[in-house]
């Protein structure tokens, strides 16, 4: 196949997805009818290195991911982040949940190791899935070695369709109160600001650059700008290893928001760069390409234990999180989409609450109003869920096997 054929295709795939979210009004979620066709398309005439032909290898996809994840950074504040504290304990509350019920019920049904290798991943990302999968061939578990990729593959198939179903209600909710005036003065200010802050000229987000003319903050100033702060992130976490290992991920973040708040990056640089929407696409058809490690006769082989943990994970993350949500007054779909974020974090955190948000409202002022009410729970809680804590279970649980 040649690249640009493959590219074509992929593309096609990505287009189909939007256009089944749009059609739907995001009921089912772009990611969703994405990852059947990838699934589909390895099951049938895919090249195995598809993704890696149109020309998206690892390496390319992990600096879009250090630089859309420095660019999310650029959306929260250090005061959002303070404010997001029950996002937190909600988040946590709903791994806490997965551990429990998990190691209470599925044990009897699936066996104490397959539930080991399995929380890491279904509470994680693609980094705690290769650490429980490496440590599950080390001990001879050959099957559990493939499940734990397996279950990082699919999990999301649970988590994207019950998101985009919880944020919905919630965004119809904020909707409501909004158009009713139901939102109190000091929350309608907060959503002003922060429409303010979104759409200030850069020159007033440059703090830093405040004397320089506009005409040289040029696209290739932006990216300079990006690539060197998830450098310095980078950095960071090479010099902290040998103390404590903090994935670099993490600190983009915490690095976009610092960088944010002293004016050396303005809000959402990677957008006004026009690189936006490529990063998204070379990461969305790398985290695709996961994909062709799940065959069909793997599939029968672990669907029971697979299914049942997916079931059961969800379960105890639903009551945890709805516990968390009453104790802290947060509504149960919002808490409970928090706690979602687990089974797939970024970007698919993200693009889930965008196209929710573009469904459920055309006026600007309305979807900033929700942006800044959902988005920014969302991200911190996918970033405490699957890029922390995740990997620190898999660093833990794989000493059990």
């Amino acid at each position: 196949m040649s690249q640009m054929l493959a590219l074509v295709i992929l593309t096609f795939i990505l287009f189909v997805g939007d256009f089944v979210a749009v059609r739907t009004k995001a009921w089912v979620p772009s990611i969703f009818i994405c990852a059947t066709l990838f699934l589909l398309g390895y099951w049938t005439f895919f090249p195995q290195n598809i993704v890696e032909l149109a020309g998206v290898p690892p390496v390319v996809a992990t600096m879009l991911m250090y630089l859309l994840i420095t660019n999310m950074g650029t959306l929260l504040s250090i005061q959002e982040l303070k404010n997001q504290w029950k996002t937190i304990v909600i988040a946590l509350s709903g791994i806490v949940g997965i551990i429990a019920l998990l190691f209470g019920v599925g044990t009897f049904l699936f066996g104490f190791e397959t539930i080991v290798v399995a929380i890491p991943p279904l509470v994680g990302g693609v980094v705690s899935a290769l650490i429980m999968s490496e440590g599950a061939k080390e001990a001879g578990l050959a099957s559990l070695s493939v499940f734990a990729i397996v279950i990082y593959v699919m999990q999301g198939f649970a988590g994207y369709p019950l998101t985009s179903i919880m944020l919905k209600k919630e965004g119809k909710r904020l909707l409501t109160q909004y158009r009713n005036g139901q939102l109190t003065d000091e929350a309608q200010g907060k959503v002003a600001s922060e429409i303010a802050a979104t759409v200030a000229t850069p020159k007033v987000e440059l703090k830093l650059f405040k004397n320089m003319p506009a005409k040289y903050n040029t696209e290739f100033f932006k990216f300079f700008r990006l690539a060197l702060v998830a450098y310095l992130a980078y950095q960071v976490s090479t010099l902290l290893a040998p103390i404590v290992s903090i994935s670099p991920f993490v600190l983009c973040l915490l690095f976009g928001v610092i960088a944010t708040s002293v004016g050396f990056l303005e809000k959402h640089p990677l957008q006004k760069a026009n690189g936006f929407g490529f990063a998204i696409l070379g990461l969305m058809l790398f985290i695709f390409d996961g994909l062709k490690k799940a065959t069909p006769s793997m599939m029968l082989e672990i669907l029971y234990p697979l299914i049942g943990t997916i079931v059961i994970g969800v379960i105890g993350m639903y009551i945890f999180s709805f516990i968390a949500g009453k104790l802290l007054k947060v509504s149960k779909e919002m808490a409970f989409a928090v706690s979602l974020t687990a089974l797939y974090g970024f970007p698919a955190d993200y693009i889930i609450t965008a196209e929710v948000i573009k469904s459920l409202s055309e006026d600007e002022k309305e979807r900033e109003m929700l942006t800044s009410r959902m988005l920014p729970p969302m991200l911190v809680g996918g970033f405490i869920t699957v890029t922390i804590v995740s990997v620190i279970l898999a660093g833990i649980f794989v000493g059990f096997l």
